[in-house]
């Protein structure tokens, strides 16, 4: 099914806010694919933290898979409250109280609508910066490493393979919406944003969708691919989870349960026992451009396997998720052997020495972690942004009404400078200090060469209890 021009611009540069919050647009397909299923199993309620979802599981090559929510939505925005104790506590209460008849209905699971509130620097900047200078954790690693107090959030950062025009972003407040359903995504987007009237000013509206095709049908991704003629859309698999055509949700690549909560790694932060910010996490939110036809027509699939998993990697033609257990964890000497032996190193390889625990632990929360468990908890999702769906500054963020293949990367680590040390190993810059001779936006630097990145931003994901307008109840 084809979108018609109409459809592919609804939503772009010169979209008002109130329809882009209600409007489809290019997602406009997506309402009519979710009635057609995509083989996902029944869905059950999630934990207490905002980051965590309970997902169900499927098995697909033998691999456990986690199945993400097929829609997603973030929405950026600053703040428009007076910097005032009585206007920050009041518009506390109306985000809570919106929050929680959000969640009377519709549950927060995959099947209802599940929302994440991060907070960006510039809030705790303008309106509680000595109470953040008390509260907001300490990431006592990399403050040991610098020599000074270095907080788990820190301001993003531009990495080697980043171009020189990446937007580096200072959004005061970011809400991730999660659901099987598209309907829910925009109820929730405009009862935060279009309903709470004067409390935020939306700067930008990012839209996108993961999956559907575990049960043999075709994807999501496929589909809105060819829908908006994407160049290279017809050489995605079928089924494929994700544009790129490997499956990015194994069980054992997704960091579980509270493991990237501030406090779950002993010593990582000083959250432990008792902080204000204990059962959050650090998310980091970007955007990258994706070219499909370099990756299937330059890459053959023998190569995009080891691109993206490791040089030495083996498996059928077709494959589309491969196991990556504890066991399979690369540790940094590894990847230095694979560089020196084949000029180039995996995506998956190279960032597994930051990403996935060096020794076995019993986290804070008394549940053993085995060597090689993965930390970070990702979240991404495709998107035909360009690069967002509607933005408040379209001439800054560069803002196309032309549909492009993308992806926006949401990911929960427990700390900022923890995603950074994962961002690095993905450029060969390792985590002791090695940086490895290989060109970071080469054909042997994973799959960065089919990669461009434009915004980057950092935030704090504060625990179910202080999600709204943090600290400032303690003004």
């Amino acid at each position: 099914m084809k979108l018609t021009r109409r459809q592919l611009v609804v939503g772009g540069a010169g979209t008002a806010l109130g329809a882009a919050l209600g409007g489809a647009g290019i997602y406009e397909l997506l309402d009519r694919l979710a009635d057609e299923g995509g083989g996902l199993p029944r869905r059950r309620a999630g934990g207490a933290e905002q980051h965590v979802v309970t997902l169900d599981k499927v098995v697909d090559n033998g691999v456990e898979v986690l199945v993400p929510p097929l829609h997603n939505e973030v929405v950026t925005a600053t703040v428009r409250v007076e910097e005032t104790r009585v206007a920050l506590r009041e518009a506390r209460e109306a985000l809570e109280a919106a929050l929680r008849r959000l969640e009377g209905e519709y549950a927060p699971e995959p099947r209802g609508l599940h929302v994440t509130v991060a907070w960006g620097l510039p809030y705790f900047s303008r309106y509680v910066p000595s109470l953040a200078d008390q509260h907001l954790p300490v990431d006592l690693r990399a403050s040991e490493a610098r020599g000074r107090s270095t907080r788990a959030l820190i301001d993003a950062i531009r990495f080697p393979s980043d171009p020189d025009d990446l937007v580096l972003e200072e959004n005061e407040v970011a809400v991730f919406f999660r659901s099987d359903n598209s309907e829910h995504v925009r109820a929730g987007s405009k009862a935060l944003f279009a309903s709470l009237e004067g409390l935020f000013e939306p700067t930008s509206i990012r839209r996108g969708f993961i999956g559907g095709g575990f049960g043999g049908e075709q994807s999501l991704p496929k589909k809105m691919a060819l829908a908006a003629g994407i160049p290279g859309a017809e050489l995605i698999p079928d089924t494929a989870e994700l544009f790129l055509g490997f499956t990015s949700s194994q069980k054992n690549t997704m960091g579980p349960g509270r493991i990237a909560n501030h406090e779950t790694i002993p010593g990582l932060t000083d959250q432990h026992p008792d902080g204000y910010f204990r059962g959050g996490t650090a998310m980091h939110l970007s955007h990258i451009f994706e070219d499909l036809e370099a990756w299937f027509l330059n890459f053959d699939f023998s190569e995009r396997v080891t691109t993206m998993i490791r040089p030495e990697t083996r498996v059928a033609q077709g494959t589309q998720t491969i196991a990556q257990t504890e066991e399979d964890a690369a540790d940094v000497e590894a990847v230095k052997r694979d560089a020196r032996r084949h000029g180039a190193f995996g995506h998956s390889a190279s960032i597994q020495p930051a990403s996935r625990l060096q020794e076995a632990i019993v986290g804070t929360d008394e549940t053993p972690y085995p060597k090689g468990t993965a930390i970070p908890q990702r979240a991404d999702f495709d998107t035909l942004d360009n690069p967002f769906f509607w933005s408040s500054r379209p001439d800054v963020d560069r803002l196309s009404n032309e549909p492009a293949a993308g992806v926006h990367f949401v990911v929960f680590n427990p700390t900022s400078d923890d995603f950074h040390r994962n961002r690095l190993a993905m450029d060969g810059v390792l985590p002791d200090g090695t940086k490895l001779p290989i060109d970071p936006r080469g054909r042997g630097a994973g799959f960065n060469a089919v990669l461009n990145a434009t915004h980057r931003q950092n935030y704090l994901v504060p625990p179910l209890r202080h999600r709204s307008f943090p600290l400032s109840e303690l003004l």
